[in-house]
């Protein structure tokens, strides 16, 4: 809204309206406008949810703290959504098509959450929306944006080609030759079925490879297994980051580490000549993604200012599976989806704990008679808690190791 409403303004030379061109002072302009969004409605909220008594119903598990936290307002999530739709709807380009899938999914599952935490609060149902409708939920979220992602002109990948001698350049993306590039080269928009992924020559993955056995005319089929992927992603994660929300400021914490990553990645990405310098696939306007990141990192840390241990508010399913499913769709669009298990390994390892945990129980219960755990206690975060750590030793811990994958995220695009 505002960008629109100051470039019209710089066609008149209104002092200051050219800065709404830079994607950089727009981004700014969003974490900054997420977070007073955040911390403004952040106690009214709060409170209101008090007045509802829309509190927390909490299962004796036998942890400390545990009862503590009984009554404490959920569905906190609001929170989050409101000041990441805000910002967002005020500074970044609304005909951006990557924008709109990312607002797209960030009302999707923040309202399937929403869904979720009404009928356990105001239903008295504590198993909530059923697993199914969740799930199905998610994988239509999946399937959208993998069709919209394979199949919409405007989501392209740059194809940096040499310019031969004497050809007219008909394009600004031009990468003049330097002393590691002796020639001139031009991005070109292409619709490959590549992505980014660590540790092999070029970093790219090549989608048609999965089906390329099926023999001759196999290629056509690419998008069915990209598909199946987006949905895979989009699912794990979201349901990682919704096991993971179990300690104060945990899953807030780890979504923040994770979107910075992911901003730094979309911003580079979107700049041809970043990219070409760092060597990393270049994603044409995919830039405009900083500024809705931007926001999200705000939206989440605000939030900490009331989910910080104590807690004063929890974000429920409707923070919670937003979350999961923004990290993976953004991940995605800007083609870094293969790094998911490294960047979400916070959220990989919380699955896993669950999954072990009870499948041994099951197995063994089969084969023994008796079920027998691996951990203490699943998620992993309530291992450490049966295990007598504090619970923001525990956060801080997590969150320590999350900046670790991060940087590892970030490392492996330069390991060959």
């Amino acid at each position: 809204m505002l960008y629109s409403l100051f470039t019209w303004l710089d066609g008149f030379d209104f002092p200051g309206a050219g800065l709404f061109h830079y994607i950089s002072f727009r981004s700014a302009m969003a974490l900054i406008t997420a977070l007073i969004v955040s911390t403004l409605i952040g106690k009214r909220v709060i409170n209101y949810l008090r007045i509802k008594q829309v509190g927390e119903t909490v299962r004796d598990l036998g942890l400390d703290g545990q009862n503590q936290k009984a009554g404490t307002p959920t569905m906190g999530g609001i929170i989050i959504l409101a000041a990441l739709i805000i910002p967002t709807l005020l500074f970044a380009k609304l005909n951006n098509i990557y924008v709109i899938l990312m607002l797209l999914t960030t009302i999707w599952l923040g309202g399937i959450g929403f869904l979720d935490d009404y009928i356990k609060v105001f239903k008295k149902n504590k198993e909530g929306l059923a697993a199914r409708f969740k799930l199905t939920g998610q994988v239509l979220l999946g399937i959208i944006v993998g069709v919209t992602i394979f199949f919409q002109e405007d989501i392209v990948i740059g194809e940096k080609i040499p310019i031969a001698a004497g050809e007219q350049i008909v394009t600004d993306s031009i990468i003049p030759p330097g002393p590691e590039n002796p020639t001139t080269y031009k991005y070109v928009e292409s619709k490959p079925t590549t992505t980014t992924i660590p540790f092999v020559k070029n970093n790219e993955f090549d989608y048609q490879w999965l089906v390329s056995w099926m023999g001759k005319g196999a290629a056509r089929w690419t998008w069915l297994v990209f598909v199946v992927v987006i949905i895979l992603i989009v699912t794990s994660v979201s349901n990682g980051a919704n096991i993971t929300d179990g300690l104060d400021g945990l899953a807030t914490g780890v979504s923040a580490i994770i979107g910075a990553t992911l901003g730094i990645l979309a911003y580079v990405s979107g700049h041809y000549e970043i990219a070409d310098y760092l060597n990393i696939m270049y994603i044409p306007n995919s830039g405009e993604l900083t500024v809705f990141v931007s926001a999200f990192i705000g939206a989440t840390v605000g939030f900490m200012w009331y989910n910080s241990y104590p807690a004063q508010v929890f974000m429920g399913d409707t923070g919670s599976l937003a979350l999961g499913g923004i990290i993976a769709v953004f991940a995605v669009l800007i083609r870094k989806e293969l790094l998911v298990p490294i960047l979400c390994g916070i959220f990989l390892v919380e699955n896993l704990s669950v999954l072990i945990q009870v499948g041994w129980f099951k197995y063994t219960r089969k084969r023994f008679g008796a079920g027998r755990r691996v951990f203490l206690m699943a998620p992993l975060h309530h291992h450490y808690q049966k295990k007598g750590y504090a619970e923001p030793k525990i956060v801080t811990r997590f969150l320590i190791v999350a900046l670790l994958l991060a940087v590892i995220s970030v490392v492996t695009l330069k390991i060959r």
